[in-house]
């Protein structure tokens, strides 16, 4: 078995261990658990770490749960969050859980024979049975207020203002801990940084109720250069459901992350071993402006969450602006893929009936447009071949027909070298 706390260490993924547990993973296979709440039908890239965290336990040769809190989802954890969340109700949650299972099952092994293969779990199977009573009696007195109260977690939001439902999740989840503890034989807890707090209160109880030592790990919540959220834009999460986000703007987030960046994240979010990694940046050292590092994370994660096939499509799109074959890749990507190329190019919404007139592409798209100031302008930018529809260059007596609409629906116009119109064809 490959020694998992020292896999982390040279990954850069642990940010606070509890004592022992190294001790704990050397006696033989284990079993650890993540916990995530099924708030959304897809994980975005900021579960990514943890997810990750699984991988490498699994591939030590132990046992990964993962935990989709069906239960605590319902109440919100109020972790370092500034307001209460929106509650979700059971036909909500079980839908996001088989989402994520199925996204989760690209990391991990769910379906072998293996002794050590991942299970997903949902904590309502054994938290719908409790009486509100029953909990608060049971579980609740072995928990004190004042220690629930100097959590860091709980502190922050005094000043907002907590609910007692948010203020119970992390008994809940403790509850969690507990449970997994004594039916799967669960002796750790992993999560990100922000959870230290819910995971101790787990061995807390643990410790309380069953006179037994059981184990936490945490890895630290994951940061931009820039000081950015890792895994926000302008338009939000990077989402692994590519009807969330394409898997042409996920392959851009990771190949334009900045080279201190990748350096980083191409140790958390592959499996490439220390060797090949140290050899990697080794070589992008010595010629930067070629951007190794970035172009083999961008490829090994791309092809993890979406396919080969989705990888090379969004290879092909990115050459689009750039590429040889330019003409041919736009007329083959989707109609998602090719609004996220152009994302903020102006665009000009046109009546399907002016594709019928076989009109010349001058009278075209001054007429339907403010591309140019004048057919006099337009004229000028054709003689100097710097005019190109779907990147294709046209002369002043091309017409345009239905043959140039790009999924039923766009048209492209290029002016010179980077202006960039979408015609949208209503």
């Amino acid at each position: 078995m490959k020694d998992f706390i020292e896999e982390l260490s040279w990954r850069g993924m642990i940010h606070t261990i509890m004592p022992g547990t190294k001790e704990e993973l050397e006696k033989g296979m284990a079993t650890a658990y993540v916990g995530i709440d099924p708030t959304a039908d897809s994980l975005h890239i900021g579960h990514l770490v943890s997810v990750m965290m699984l991988t490498h336990f699994q591939n030590c040769g132990h046992r990964p749960l993962v935990l989709v809190g069906g239960a605590t989802g319902m109440i919100g954890d109020p972790s370092f969050k500034s307001e209460e969340r929106k509650l979700l109700d059971t036909e909500t949650i079980k839908h996001n859980q088989e989402c994520i299972k199925n996204q989760l099952s690209k990391f991990l092994d769910f379906n072998s024979n293996a002794q050590n293969k991942a299970e997903c779990l949902n904590n309502y199977d054994w938290m719908k049975d409790w009486s509100f009573l029953d909990f608060i009696r049971d579980i609740g007195k072995h928990i004190s207020v004042n220690y629930m109260m100097a959590k860091d977690s709980v502190k922050k939001r005094m000043e907002t203002g907590i609910s007692f439902t948010e203020f119970s999740y992390q008994l809940l989840q403790g509850y969690d801990f507990k449970y997994l503890y004594e039916n799967y034989n669960c002796h750790l807890q992993m999560g990100g940084s922000d959870q230290w707090g819910n995971i101790t209160t787990g061995t807390e109880l643990i410790r309380r109720m069953l006179q037994k030592e059981a184990f936490a790990l945490t890895c630290p919540l994951i940061t931009k250069s820039d000081g950015k959220k890792f895994g926000k834009t302008e338009k939000g999460n990077i989402w692994l459901d590519p009807n969330k986000t394409s898997a042409y703007t996920f392959y851009q987030f990771w190949l334009n992350v900045s080279d201190e960046d990748a350096q980083k994240f191409i140790k958390i979010f592959t499996l490439f071993n220390k060797t090949e990694i140290e050899s990697l940046i080794k070589q992008h050292n010595e010629a930067p402006h070629e951007r190794l590092l970035q172009k083999t994370l961008a490829k090994d994660i791309t092809i993890r969450v979406h396919s080969e096939k989705e990888y090379l499509s969004a290879i092909e799109a990115s050459e689009i602006l750039f590429g040889k074959n330019a003409t041919q890749s736009i007329r083959q990507i989707d109609e998602r893929t090719l609004l996220d190329v152009f994302e903020g190019v102006p665009l000009f919404e046109i009546e399907k009936d002016n594709i019928t007139k076989e009109i010349n592409i001058i009278d075209f798209i001054t007429e339907n447009t403010k591309i140019f100031s004048s057919k006099g302008e337009a004229r000028r930018t054709i003689k100097e071949n710097a005019l190109s529809i779907n990147k294709e260059k046209v002369d002043e007596n091309y017409i345009i027909t239905n043959k140039d609409l790009l999924n039923d629906k766009y048209i492209l116009v290029q002016k010179g070298k980077k202006n960039y119109y979408l015609l949208i064809v209503k």
